[in-house]
């Protein structure tokens, strides 16, 4: 099966990206999603990290509280590797798995941050949704309601977009309209399927 890693800054249209690959009949397969499932109460990676970080990452539920452990892991590189490594295997093992079970012609994974965990190798292509740095600022201020500050931690804790058009065999530049992101898509979409009848 063809497995193409797209990635992407944040705001930069991952999320209108893969829907649509899905609406095409990809697999699409989000580490995000995967990573929201694995710290379920009850579940294994949850408790790692209330032992690594302590009892005030739960809320009330004793739910994980995301903003605060988020919070945590920009401030402190230390802690970010901590929790990558709490949830990075488990994450590409169940993705995997579920890679293996699709009947899809292809698998997209949906991997915000391939380069920074160097996930290249378990795709056959990488797949960018770029944008210019001042549009996914004006995006995420306005989608996430968050400060200059706290997005420039963010972006400080990505990869710099030089590195990830290096690195990647696609690109689709998302500064346009829906309906052009979509176009660039299907374009894709007919150049993948090609390559499997190849």
């Amino acid at each position: 099966m063809l497995k193409i890693g797209l990635t992407g800054g944040i705001g930069s249209g991952k999320s209108a990206a893969s829907a649509h690959f899905a609406k095409l009949g990809a697999e699409v397969i989000d580490t995000d999603l995967l990573s929201r499932e694995l710290v379920e109460p009850g579940q294994p990676p949850l408790a790692e990290i209330v032992d690594a970080f302590g009892e005030r990452m739960l809320d009330g539920d004793g739910r994980l509280n995301r903003s605060r452990l988020r919070e945590r892991i920009f401030a402190d590189p230390v802690a970010r590797r901590t929790l990558e490594e709490i949830l990075h295997p488990r994450i590409r093992e169940a993705m995997m798995a579920r890679a293996q079970r699709s009947s899809a012609p292809y698998v997209i994974f949906v991997i915000p941050l391939l380069f920074e965990t160097g996930q290249q190798s378990l795709v056959d292509r990488v797949l960018l949704v770029d944008v210019p740095e001042a549009l996914q600022r004006a995006r995420v201020g306005a989608r996430d309601g968050l400060d200059d500050a706290r997005i420039d931690r963010i972006l400080q804790a990505q990869t710099d977009r030089e590195t990830r058009l290096r690195g990647a065999d696609d690109v689709i530049c998302n500064d346009g309209t829906l309906d052009e992101l979509r176009a660039a898509v299907e374009k894709l979409h007919l150049e993948y399927m090609n390559q499997i009848v190849d």
